[in-house]
């Protein structure tokens, strides 16, 4: 019994040491919730009362709208290597819808190269062989068809020459082939002259900070509105850098009224490459230049003109060139300055009215008389 109460003694000035030697005992501490553990992230306060910001919701709604009308673009093009040899290349850009019956606008580059097999795909995944109606290289514009089975969605063109740097832009395009990609940003240079991989100038361009990738070429550059402003043609460097340049849509609005206005013109036929300085008279040619005449297609106005194609091959540095063609040195008196110049003098012209060229052949200059005849053109 003298032992027993020993231990219980023993146990009760224990229990008292360790409960008064504990600095964080609270009485009654086991009636408390124990204590959950820290959280590893938390919400937003409003998370689902905040919404969406004014101009979130205007990109939102344009990027719907627009993303329907803006079309993925594949080719494969026959391009010659350093053997002449003609390989097929791939290619793939952006462009967008200008009406409801399938027009494309979209970058000439896109599309360039000889015997071009073009493919559009649009938003909702059916594609489409595409061929083009018409086209600008000094521009970089381009004018396709397809052949939509039903009326599609189309964008509406802006006035470019209202625009004001640091205004916003949006741009939609397919860049490294993710498509329906939408970029936001400002204007922030107008009027820029941009070196081309050509060698040439691109001038009155539109500078914007909105992100451009290889792919975005032949897209839409839009303003808040939803209105097209551009057509995205170009970047600084191999990659986005926060520099990009776009064709102002005034440039393609001429393009269209050329267009509309050639509609029933007959087509030149004339294939050929603009030559001048150093190049003409390496071929033997007058120096001032003009347009080297490959060939000529039976029926067409350079036939009905006389004009004559190349009947040799040359080497010219790493490169063969037709010779022995015409050379077209002026149209109605003036100098030719480019390889569309035939064409375009062409489309200026009404049915019934008369073209002069002024032709180097065989060491001399003649001249060449074609009337304008009513037809449907193909180009």
């Amino acid at each position: 019994m003298r032992i027993r109460s020993i231990i219980l003694a023993g146990i009760l000035v224990a229990g008292f040491i360790y409960l008064t030697s504990v600095r964080s005992w609270k009485p009654f501490g086991f009636l408390r919730p124990r204590a959950e553990p820290a959280r590893m992230w938390y919400e937003p306060e409003k998370a689902r009362g905040a919404g969406l910001s004014a101009d979130e919701l205007n990109n939102i709604e344009i990027y719907r709208a627009a993303n329907q009308a803006t079309v993925n673009i594949s080719t494969v093009v026959y391009r010659e290597d350093w053997f002449f040899r003609l390989v097929p290349v791939e290619g793939a850009g952006s462009g967008f819808l200008i009406d409801a019956d399938g027009r494309i606008l979209t970058n000439n580059h896109v599309v360039a190269g000889r015997g071009a097999r073009i493919r559009v795909i649009l938003a909702d995944r059916s594609q489409y062989e595409a061929r083009i109606l018409y086209r600008e290289p000094e521009n970089d514009l381009a004018l396709l068809k397809i052949e939509p089975k039903k009326k599609l969605p189309f964008l509406r063109l802006g006035d470019s020459d209202k625009l004001e740097v640091g205004q916003k832009v949006l741009a939609i395009g397919n860049p490294f082939g993710l498509e329906g990609t939408l970029t936001v940003g400002i204007i922030s240079s107008l009027h820029r002259s941009v070196p081309s991989d050509d060698g040439s100038r691109m001038d009155d361009m539109i500078q914007t900070d909105a992100a451009i990738n290889p792919g975005n070429s032949g897209g839409p550059l839009l303003d808040s509105q939803g209105n097209v402003i551009g057509i995205n043609t170009m970047i600084v460097g191999a990659a986005n850098v926060g520099i990009g340049f776009a064709l102002p849509i005034n440039r393609a609005k001429i393009l269209l009224e050329d267009y509309r206005l050639a509609a029933r013109r007959p087509q030149t036929g004339v294939r050929g490459m603009y030559v001048s300085g150093n190049l003409a008279e390496i071929l033997d040619l007058p120096p001032e230049g003009g347009i080297l005449v490959f060939s000529v297609q039976p029926g067409s106005l350079g036939a009905q003109a006389g004009l004559r194609g190349a009947s040799r091959r040359v080497i010219v540095g790493n490169y063969e060139i037709p010779y022995g063609g015409d050379l077209i040195m002026a149209i109605d008196g003036r100098p030719v300055d480019s390889a569309t110049a035939l064409d375009r003098a062409v489309a200026r012209k009404r049915p019934g009215e008369t073209l002069e060229l002024t032709v180097y052949r065989n060491g001399r200059t003649l001249k060449l008389q074609v009337k304008i005849s009513e037809g449907e053109q193909t180009l």
